[in-house]
């Protein structure tokens, strides 16, 4: 299990790569996450909602993501209030007190998935969340040494160097645990660091008299390692740290980034749908929280959010009503995806009072949280039922005059239902006047004929439902030569983009592989396959290539510690 001395110390990745890296072993292995909060998510196969990390983790284990693998999520709704979503499906709504009361449901249903997945697979990758040491959610615990005990597994603690403080940190929590949890931690590792580790050494040999615990590693800090993150505190180091970022930006006359602003939404949601944009050669992504900030932009984004009417009122309170109209009126182009796609409507209902109590007001007579911007001619009702699917449709590019068709693939996360405003038609979610962004062909691998989003008649404003569509590289690429042409923005290519395609899925497995080598030279692996029992004759067990491991199982030593 690796646990870590705080969040955002690198947890997630660590798993990701040591996912990698025992499938590439010929290892089965899985991730778990008991316990999830983030607004970051994934629908599975047969459309169950889980932790996006925890699908990232699947696709570097190289296999597909399941319910199982992240029990408990929990998606903030407001202040110590949030969804939680039960083995993939919406369970309630709690304040943190209800929660904490709720725990040993929650326990036996982590158990259960935890379980099931022992029975299936080799290894299993268990991440913590936040720190262990938080001793006012000792009682009840699930999500660290409360997993730790249910799997009976060992623990790593991760440290986050380029913050500072990492030694005190690995002390300080340690100091904090009781001992039979202090018992289960069997190595450190230092994460993120900068410069000459032989620097380290007094360091790490005065961490192990104080605490008699080895450090199993230091892991350098990776830039071009860019991997998905869970909540949008990491927002600024995401978009800093993009190898695009400075590579397109600056004064050279042959090379120019066309701009793309996505606003920064307070509830902002599924924020990883933007990733293969910040990737792409020639873009230059930046989230925005200032109505002034919209100036300059090439195209308008309005994400995902988990509170689709609290965050209209917040674009209202800021200005950024008034700007994204005016912005459309100059020939701004605009994209909405899910929550972003239903704020560009007229109208925001929620008659159940799923996200609010107060009453409805359309956009031409109010200009309250409940009016939308009115750039698309939908309305929209929040309901109760959340929609999950994983999705196959064909789509256009509502901002190019060719009519090519793509293909692309996607899930929908959302719980509110958008038809047309000024119009009868039941069939869609757009008007007669206006036409739709596409036409979803399977849900859950079910097949359907259901129409999606809406393209405003001028062709500049278009919204979807479907999450992850720019991860299809041709539709991407059409779009990203859609707006370089809007704006005038041409130059020269890069010398990757001579060589054909961005390929975005081809580079995010290229960085599990990176990720793996760093892992594999910067532990002491022996060490950590002696700890989880997988070394029983001084190498690795690598009987068999990893592709083929579909139809050939490796019978594992009987010592094998699964988790």
């Amino acid at each position: 299990m690796i646990q870590g001395t705080s969040s955002h110390v690198g947890k997630s990745v660590i798993v990701a790569g040591l996912c990698r890296l025992f499938s590439d072993m010929g290892l089965l292995v899985a991730p778990f996450k008991a316990q999830n909060m983030a607004l970051n998510s994934y629908v599975t196969l047969t459309g169950e909602e889980i932790g996006r990390a925890q699908a990232f983790q699947a696709e570097a284990a190289r296999i597909e993501p399941t319910a199982e693998m992240n029990p408990v999520l929990l998606k903030p709704t407001g202040d110590s209030v949030s969804q939680v979503i039960l083995k993939g499906r919406v369970h309630s709504t709690q304040s943190a007190r209800e929660y904490h009361a709720f725990k040993p449901t929650a326990r036996a249903t982590v158990t259960d998935c935890f379980n099931r997945l022992k029975e299936q697979y080799d290894v299993i990758v268990i991440e913590g969340a936040g720190s262990p040491a938080e001793v006012n959610l000792r009682e009840g615990d699930i999500a660290n040494m409360g997993m730790a005990e249910i799997a009976d597994c060992a623990v790593l603690l991760v440290g986050d160097i380029d913050r500072g403080g990492v030694f005190a940190s690995l002390v300080g929590t340690l100091a904090l645990l009781t001992p039979e949890e202090n018992r289960r931690i069997k190595g450190f590792i230092i994460n993120k660091f900068r410069g000459d580790v032989t620097l380290l050494t007094p360091g790490l040999d005065d961490l192990l008299e104080r605490t008699g615990t080895k450090t199993l590693g230091v892991v350098p800090y990776i830039q071009e390692i860019r991997l998905p993150d869970e909540d949008s505190v990491a927002l600024d180091d995401r978009i800093k740290n993009s190898p695009n970022k400075e590579r397109f930006v600056g004064n050279s006359n042959d090379v120019r980034g066309i701009s793309i602003k996505i606003i920064r939404l307070p509830r902002i949601s599924n924020f990883t749908d933007f990733d293969p944009l910040i990737a792409s050669p020639g873009v230059d992504v930046d989230f925005i929280e200032h109505a002034e900030e919209v100036d300059g932009a090439d195209l308008l984004i309005l994400p995902g959010t988990k509170n689709t009417l609290g965050d209209m009122a917040w674009l209202c309170e800021r200005g950024f009503d008034k700007k994204i109209v005016g912005f459309h009126a100059k020939g701004g182009l605009i994209v909405g995806i899910c929550g972003g796609f239903q704020i560009l409507g007229h109208k925001i209902e929620d008659p159940d009072s799923v996200e609010s109590s107060t009453t409805s007001a359309d956009s031409a007579g109010s200009t309250g949280p409940r009016a939308g911007l009115g750039l698309l001619d939908i309305t929209t009702s929040i309901e109760s039922e959340k929609a999950t699917y994983r999705v196959e449709a064909t789509v256009l590019n509502p901002f190019s005059t060719d009519k090519t068709e793509f293909q692309i693939e996607g899930y929908e996360v959302h719980m509110g239902r958008s038809c047309a405003f000024s119009s009868s038609r039941s069939k869609g979610p757009v008007s007669e006047k206006e036409r739709e962004f596409g036409r979803i062909s399977t849900r859950n691998r079910a097949q359907t004929e259901i129409l999606d989003g809406a393209v405003s008649t001028d062709g500049r404003v278009w919204g979807s439902y479907i999450h992850g569509l720019f991860d299809s590289d041709v539709f991407r690429a059409s779009v990203i030569e859609s707006v370089r042409e809007a704006s005038g923005k041409f130059r020269n290519k890069t010398e990757t983009e001579e060589k054909g395609l961005f390929e975005f899925s081809k580079e995010r497995d290229r960085a599990f592989d990176s990720l793996a080598k760093v892992l594999k030279e910067s532990l002491d692996m022996e060490a950590i396959l002696d700890i989880i029992g997988l070394k029983s004759d001084g190498h690795y067990s690598n009987d068999f290539n990893s592709k083929e491991r579909g139809t050939e199982r490796k019978n594992l030593n009987s010592n094998l510690v699964r988790g």
